[in-house]
């Protein structure tokens, strides 16, 4: 018997890397995992189809919040309420802050944390119902201020820390756990896209900095979710946690 049996998950973000990782994982526990991502996105029902049985595909435009939040809402009545929150997808652009536009900073803001804030409320009334629920929210390790050309990207993540601190308060009296993953610099498609043929420097540069000298994978992201989200984790809620290799 798995941990999860019988708990409903919404997931955002979750064709990407990280996310692909985190359904594979829960889904294994016994969670029934809902994918929340773009309603464009391509070849989408095959990528559901690969990662299982107990997967399926939710396309949702994060740009339109107040679409987004009365669309979860929807699917959590029909479903009885998700047991588990996961707010994981996110944009990321490396330039100069010069070169964003207030448009493209929005729209991380957007995407990356005020998303967060609409989902939770779309999910919390269930929740609040069943005096239970595990959300997990994604800061990030550049909020180190070690990083350069991400501007948007930390200031997002940031606001993110804020609302974990903040939503753990508010909905510790109902039994429900709020808590934040800061991974640190893991292997990813999306780092492939940003480094591009300064990959094996890049590479190099991450290693000199962390303490363990090994890559993290998104499967060991993974596990740090699904303990937050398992019954091992019930008493753990507020909190921030690494996992970035000892940076």
């Amino acid at each position: 018997m798995t941990d999860l049996n019988g708990k409903i998950a919404l997931l955002t973000g979750g064709f990407g890397s990280l996310g692909r990782a985190q359904a594979i994982k829960l889904s294994h526990e016994g969670a029934k995992i809902f994918i929340l991502e773009r309603p464009e996105f391509e070849n989408a029902e095959e990528i559901v189809r690969q990662l299982g049985d107990d997967v399926e595909y939710l396309g949702c435009d994060l740009n339109d919040l107040q679409a987004a939040e009365k669309q979860v809402a929807k699917l959590a009545q029909s479903v009885g309420g998700f047991d588990i929150l996961i707010n994981n997808a996110a944009l990321i652009i490396n330039k100069p802050f010069e070169d964003f536009s207030l448009e493209e900073y929005e729209e991380q803001i957007r995407v990356n944390s005020s998303a967060a804030f609409a989902l939770t409320r779309a999910c919390a009334p269930a929740m609040k119902t069943k005096k239970y629920g595990k959300i997990i929210n994604f800061t990030s390790l550049t909020l180190t201020g070690q990083w350069d050309g991400y501007v948007p990207y930390v200031a997002s993540k940031g606001a993110m820390l804020g609302l974990t601190k903040s939503l753990a308060r508010e909905l510790g009296p109902f039994g429900i756990n709020v808590n934040s993953v800061a991974p640190g610099a893991v292997v990813s498609e999306a780092e492939n896209r940003v480094f591009g043929d300064k990959l094996q420097e890049y590479n190099d540069w991450v290693l000199d900095r962390q303490c363990l000298k090994t890559r993290i994978q998104p499967e060991q992201v993974a596990n740090l979710v699904h303990f937050l989200v398992s019954p091992s984790s019930d008493l753990i809620s507020g909190q921030n946690i690494s996992i970035d290799g000892g940076w």
